[in-house]
């Protein structure tokens, strides 16, 4: 089991460059302690430790009451016994501070409690020497056991799919293995039951619980041929999904391998940490060694053991444990809480990036809006018959995928005899062009007809919906207006960037007055329509040189140079788009935007955890290091200084995982 701790060796920092040219970050990967499990499992191997720590802590407590009690408990007798309750839990220690310093890393925690504990024994203090290693080995299985429980409760959230599936063969039922079951195969699922595997539904209509995937307990009512996920649950009707992706590629195993590679992107505070403790811990043995033998210059009454004794004092405390584990404990937790709410933080780094975000800029089609959009005018021009131009436009668009273009064709419907398109060409940020029964046509904004100097006289700018502008053979035929509705949570969601005093800014490239009109109607603070995909990039620039840093939310596709230019990326509505996931930042799986102000509120969250227990072990560990140089500390204290905040520290760190957000 992986243990993060200041004793890891270290691999080589890898510099994996981020998929859309952000900045490189360190991908400092966790190794284990050096155990050897010796081939068993990790559960084993953990009690296995606990049932060592118990042993030596039953002949600590005994070797204590023979002290009081026995007189002839002295010597050799004494100590042989207390070097059987040492050995038990000092044993994997030593061999792993061996192991280290062969390998070059000198100043680890196992080498360190190993010099005190040997140390203690050196001075007679057996019963001291065999509680520091004691409480250092219980620490290390509650470490073990706290990211074993941050991981695991990631992957009970996550993956709950059924290991068995129900697969109908020639019209009988057979119960077959979820990870053996091929592409094309039929399953069944009866009320109540989850989906083990990506799929489309097969079935007329159909009700599912997608809580495990996007955070949502709502019921989402799917129809036949849309696409169903693994983690489904069915909860109405006996339904029949037919799989399309193997068990092993499905969205929901990539997910879960995403949030448990989250860690190997590290936020500043944590690579700061490891930096530190690489030239903290050095530091204090170097001080320990002079704590040591300096007074003899300087002390009249010098005596070795009592100078020595302080000097291991100080060893105990210098172990950065309690920083090195709950910092990234507590950044793999506030992963964890955000995993549960349906949002995907690719790096814990990004957890810091939201949680000191100055501005949240936001696209409006897809993101504020439901990009769902309903024809609701359509305006012709005199002299052009409004059927055949209907026509026309529904071939010009049937080659767009485009929400727009879907609009209209799903309001003109499919033309009995499909007409051909040629030359077609889209012109990013105006719309398209494309000959069409011998005429050439422009369907899109006005900026298109005004690039191609067609004159018209209307003035669409002050008309407060989006609207589709029609040219035939150079001469303006007409308009079509669309409208797409506000999200219900949309407003709730400025409203809390707002309050958290983070600028809110929506670009958009449809025109300005619909632009204006959504942000009124939502409240955000700043609003620029009319912009092509080159101008969205210089706009974030702008914002970010003034105003700080950036989060970006868009649909994680179209978006991808802005993307890359801000702090953090984030895509709505992820669920469905591997693009989303391989692009973005963050991924928030569901529609909501309420959940860019929980991303907010998380990241600061955690920040503020994580500074707890900086701060906690920042003030213990000096005020500890100074009374231990000063000789009015013991080794009980020092235990307590190093084991003791470590445990705090973690047990603060996995609090965040059952926060409510």
């Amino acid at each position: 089991m992986s243990k993060e701790c200041c004793g890891n060796e270290q691999t080589a920092v890898k510099q994996q460059a981020h998929s859309h040219g952000k900045e490189q970050h360190d991908h400092d990967h966790d190794h284990d302690h050096n155990h050897d499990h010796g081939g068993g499992s990790v559960a084993w191997y953990r009690t296995s430790e606990f049932i060592m720590c118990v042993v030596s802590l039953v002949l600590l407590l005994t070797g204590i009451l023979l002290d009081h009690t026995w007189l002839g408990f002295k010597g050799y007798i004494r100590l042989g016994f207390y070097l059987l309750a040492y050995i038990p839990v000092a044993l994997p220690v030593v061999v792993n501070a061996w192991r280290t310093v062969i390998k070059g890393d000198i100043f680890s925690e196992f080498l360190l409690m190993t010099i005190a504990t040997v140390g203690a024994f050196y001075i007679g203090q057996y019963p001291e020497g065999v509680a520091v290693m004691l409480f250092y080995a219980v620490g290390e299985v509650f470490q073990d056991a706290a990211v074993s429980s941050a991981k695991g409760n990631i992957k009970s959230l996550l993956d709950q799919r059924p290991d068995e599936v129900n697969v109908l063969e020639n019209g009988i039922l057979v119960r077959k293995a979820a990870a053996t079951v091929p592409v094309g195969t039929i399953l069944q699922l009866k009320p109540g039951e989850k989906l083990a595997l990506d799929g489309t539904l097969l079935s007329e209509t159909a009700t599912f619980n997608t809580a495990a995937l996007t955070g949502e307990s709502k019921p989402d009512t799917m129809v036949k041929g849309d696409d169903v996920l693994a983690g489904m649950i069915n909860l109405n009707t006996v339904t029949d999904v037919k799989v399309t992706t193997p068990y092993a590629d499905s969205k929901l195993s990539r997910i879960l391998e995403l949030v448990q590679n989250a860690s190997a992107q590290k936020a500043p505070t944590e690579l700061f940490i490891r930096k530190f403790a690489r030239i903290y811990t050095p530091v204090v043995v170097f001080l320990a060694i002079g704590i040591c033998l300096l007074p003899y210059f300087f002390v009249a009454n010098y005596v070795f053991d009592e100078w020595l004794y302080r000097a291991l004092i100080f060893l105990v405390i210098s172990c950065p444990c309690a920083l090195v584990i709950s910092i990234p404990l507590g950044y793999f937790g506030g992963i964890g809480a955000a995993s549960r709410n349906g949002i995907l933080f690719k790096g814990s780094n990004y957890l810091d990036v939201m949680a000191n975000v100055k501005n949240v800029v936001m696209d409006k089609t897809g993101t504020l809006t439901k990009g769902v959009f309903a024809v609701q005018e359509v305006l012709i021009q005199p002299g052009f018959e409004e059927k055949e131009l209907l026509q026309w436009v529904n071939a010009i668009e049937g080659k767009s995928t485009h929400p727009v273009a879907t609009a209209i064709r799903e309001y003109l419907g499919d033309t009995a005899q499909p007409l051909e398109v040629t030359g077609l060409t889209e012109i990013a940020g105006h719309g398209l062009q494309g000959r069409v029964a011998g005429k050439e046509l422009l369907v899109g904004n006005f900026r298109l007809l005004k690039k191609f100097n067609v004159s018209f006289d209307i003035s669409a700018e002050n008309i407060p919906l989006t609207v589709v502008a029609i040219a035939v053979d150079g001469r303006y035929a007409g308009l079509i207006t669309i409208a797409d509705e506000i999200k219900e949570d949309a407003q709730q969601a400025i409203k809390e960037l707002n309050d958290m005093r983070i600028n809110t800014v929506m670009l958009s490239g449809d025109k300005s007055s619909v632009v204006k009109y959504v942000a009124e109607r939502l409240g955000v603070e700043e609003a620029y329509g009319d912009l092509l995909p080159e101008d969205k990039v210089a706009k974030v620039k702008a914002i970010r040189a003034e105003k700080g840093s950036v989060a970006f939310v868009g649909d994680g596709v179209n978006d991808a140079p802005v993307i890359a230019l801000s702090d953090a990326g984030l895509a709505m509505g992820g669920l469905g788009s591997d693009a989303a996931i391989e692009t973005a930042d963050i991924v928030i799986q569901n529609d909501q935007p309420s959940r860019i102000s929980m991303a907010v509120r998380i990241g600061r969250a955690t920040k503020q955890i994580v500074w707890q227990n900086i701060t906690l072990a920042f003030i213990v560990k000096g005020v500890v290091l100074l009374l231990g140089a000063g000789g009015l500390a013991t080794m009980w204290e020092a235990v307590f200084a190093d084991v003791g905040v470590a445990l705090i520290a973690i047990m603060n760190a996995i609090r965040i995982q059952r926060k409510q957000f």
